[in-house]
């Protein structure tokens, strides 16, 4: 009965991470389960162990997967731009860059309503205290009070000429607070919609936040200086220099964030109870229960428990690919944070003891070195990438094992390798047992270098140029200079075409193919579109394979996998995934899948 029970204890927690993990897809449609979940369960789970025949006829990770179940167990991606998060028990609010406000459910991630009226940006969110009600401030210039339950505006408050950068709603729901970039802070009546005091502050307010206790008492941020008020407009005193602060859910203590460190204080003696060492701080929070101290640091995020003796992060959170621009707990086991790049993330936070034993957070807080080409050769049965950092790794496909790795190629290592090292382009000819090229490009530090879809050509650019080389004879193929670099990057690749700009605006193409003629410029775009057969295309856009007649998605890709694709590869077997931050992601289709 004791193994019946753990059975039963293990299918669930499988399970539950399985639907919450891929729950849009598996909304969208259950037969997603077996397509587009399924194949992406760690390797460790009953899940698939027990559906691993079923899997080996649809899609199968080869590299890529999971060995257990992560500490992030959702994951949500927004269509628009995001800057704010707030939180209130089971509700997320996230403001979005056309002036929407999306909301979110905190178990499933999934989207409940939309509140539209502010036509432009929204830049800070603030629930009352009691969830009925919510604050937003935007670019236009305005501060609407909202109706949580049904979505509409209670009120809007007009009267700042800059933006509106920071709100807060008092404690008992009849004050909001407003600050701007105009140098002001207005305050609200939610009654009357008048503004009853404005406060000249003398530089941009970036922060504003009401005591959780005390709705007479409010800290706002100016300069990268933290002053208190009442409610009168009177300023009761000048705090300390920082770049964020919030208040323990009790009021007793303000977190905030300076240059070096995170401080922990007496809201209202100011003394100091704890220093947490980390550089670059960006937003900080209190969990419910007071015991628990979030602070962004970059993309990554560090948990300090203020009621240990030690000064490590008790846990530390590594995902994001872009900057964090807010944090929230939902409760003392769940954190939600928000990157600049439209992700929203859901992290577990570990129990913890009387007094837990630390790690390092340097030695925790790891970026994988950038991918600079992946060339896959299936004929041998390897994938071959080199990093930014030099180093060359050789993985075999079916077993998803490293067979080399190295610097420069050892003499009995039998594959065509390309990579940047040494500061040149380098390609080896395993025939021969030396190197079919190496060309010194040492002026500029390549921004990427690629091998095309195809296998066939070698791209290289830096600020000031693209050049191009065949893999197999080392011929150069072309070079186009172009008059500096504004952020260009490599967008797309097929065959001898290459096409280099930033996202969202009209790149430019050329055409290195074309026999005894210097690249030739391209009228056409990519269409971010690779055709798998006669009847399935890649959407890169969506990360997603669909069906060319109908339109109807076919699989795709979890939303841990959907940031900063840097390629795609596809040889009629493999489909070859690389991403911004070094990982690498290999799939085996089955040819049956997509007949």
């Amino acid at each position: 009965m004791i193994f019946q029970v753990g059975v039963v204890s293990k299918w669930t927690n499988d399970s539950q991470h399985l639907l919450l993990e891929h729950f849009d897809a598996i909304r969208n449609s259950p037969f997603y389960i077996y397509h587009s979940a399924l194949p992406f369960s760690p390797s460790s789970s009953w899940l698939q162990k027990c559906y691993s025949a079923d899997l080996s006829l649809t899609v199968k990770v080869v590299k890529g997967a999971l060995a257990e179940w992560g500490i992030c167990s959702r994951i949500v991606l927004l269509g628009n731009s995001t800057k704010t998060l707030s939180c209130w028990n089971n509700t997320i609010a996230v403001g979005s860059k056309p002036g929407d406000i999306i909301i979110l459910d905190v178990t499933t991630g999934s989207q409940r309503a939309i509140f539209s009226g502010h036509t432009k940006e929204v830049n800070c969110l603030a629930f009352s205290s009691d969830g009925i009600s919510l604050v937003s401030g935007s670019d236009d210039c305005t501060v609407k009070f909202w109706d949580v339950q049904t979505g509409g505006v209670i009120k809007t408050f007009s009267g700042h000429t800059g933006l509106v950068s920071s709100v807060s709603i008092s404690a008992d729901c009849t004050t909001i607070a407003s600050g701007s970039m105009d140098m002001t802070i207005c305050l609200w009546n939610t009654q009357t919609g008048e503004c009853h005091h404005t406060i000249k502050q003398g530089g941009n307010v970036s922060h504003i936040s009401f005591s959780p206790t005390n709705p007479q008492y409010f800290i706002s941020l100016c300069d990268g200086r933290f002053w208190q008020w009442n409610t009168n407009g009177h300023q009761i005193k000048s705090l300390f220099d920082g770049s964020c602060i919030a208040f323990s859910p009790d009021g007793a203590l303000l977190v905030s964030c300076d240059e070096d460190v995170v401080t922990v204080r007496n809201s209202n003696s100011g003394s100091i109870l704890k220093e947490f060492r980390v550089h670059g701080a960006q937003c900080c929070c209190f969990c419910p229960d007071g015991r628990l101290v979030a602070a962004a640091v970059g993309p990554g995020i560090y948990i300090w428990d203020i009621i240990s003796s030690s000064l490590r992060p008790a846990q530390t959170f590594v995902g994001h690919t872009r900057l964090i621009s807010s944090l929230a707990f939902s409760s003392p086991s769940t954190l939600i944070s928000m990157s600049t790049y439209k992700s929203v993330k859901f992290w577990k936070i570990n129990p913890l003891s009387a007094d837990p034993v630390m790690t390092d957070p340097e030695s925790t807080l790891v970026t994988l070195p950038l991918i600079s080409s992946v060339s896959l050769q299936t004929r041998n049965g390897i994938v071959i990438s080199s990093g930014a950092d030099g180093m060359v790794k050789a993985q075999d496909i079916p077993v998803s094992l490293c067979k080399a790795s190295f610097e420069s190629p050892v003499k009995d290592y039998k594959h065509r390798t390309v990579w940047y090292g040494d500061r040149k382009v380098n390609i080896w000819d395993p025939e021969n047992g030396k190197f079919l090229l190496q060309v010194d490009l040492s002026a500029y530090h390549p921004l990427s270098l690629r091998i095309s879809g195809d296998g066939s050509k070698i791209f290289y650019m830096n600020k000031k140029s693209i050049q191009a080389w065949d893999i197999w004879t080392g011929v150069a193929m072309g070079k186009v200079e172009f008059g500096g670099y504004n952020g260009e990057k490599l967008l797309a690749m097929d065959g001898s075409r290459v096409w280099i700009g930033m996202p969202g605006v009209k790149p430019d193409g050329w055409d290195f193919g074309i026999p005894g003629s210097p690249p030739v410029e391209l009228s056409t775009l990519p269409t971010d579109r690779l055709h798998l057969n006669n009847t399935k295309l890649w959407d890169n856009n969506h990360c997603r394979i669909q069906d060319m007649a109908t339109g109807r998605v076919v699989f795709q890709l979890p939303g841990r996998f959907q940031n900063h694709i840097i390629e795609v590869q596809w040889n009629g077997q493999y489909l070859a995934v690389s991403f911004g931050s070094g990982e690498e992601l290999i799939l085996k289709i089955h040819p049956a899948f997509l007949q």
